[in-house]
């Protein structure tokens, strides 16, 4: 049984939660400014939030309204157990469920084979990112 499960909401409910994750993985640990990593974004998407049983966010991930997944990460403790790909198959569930026939991340060039494992390819070349190498990839959901 796994000790963590997925919540699928919104950012008015768990901005705390949600910012608590990003802060840790891309600000603290990655070095992106602070002023890139919060944006108008987050109100329109569908949050998701990665708990543990005691109900600490360890993960999270959000779907825009266009079919873009973004904001995927897993606190450093977690990592490796299963989080990213539970968060990863919830978007592209809610993704479907939404009607989007494609599914596309701006992934960190160092996370790019963790995407590819879960049926997405990269389109185009890479670009930096607030200074991280990324690559556009893209799942076709139907």
């Amino acid at each position: 049984m796994a000790d963590f499960r997925i919540l699928l909401t919104d950012w008015t409910h768990e901005q705390a939660r949600l910012s608590h994750v990003r802060r840790a993985v891309f600000i603290d640990e990655q070095g992106v400014p602070e002023a890139l990593e919060w944006d108008v974004d987050d109100a329109g998407a569908v949050q998701l939030l990665a708990v543990d049983d005691q109900g600490e966010a360890i993960g999270c991930a959000r779907l825009l309204p266009d079919g873009h997944i973004g904001r995927m990460a897993v606190v450093p403790a977690w990592r490796g157990r299963g989080v990213g790909r539970a968060l990863l198959a919830a978007a592209l569930d809610a993704a479907q469920a939404r009607g989007h026939a494609l599914a596309q991340i701006s992934a960190q060039t160092h996370a790019a084979d963790f995407y590819v494992r879960a049926g997405f390819v990269a389109v185009g070349d890479e670009y930096e990112e607030a200074g991280i190498p990324h690559v556009t990839m893209q799942k076709r959901l139907t």
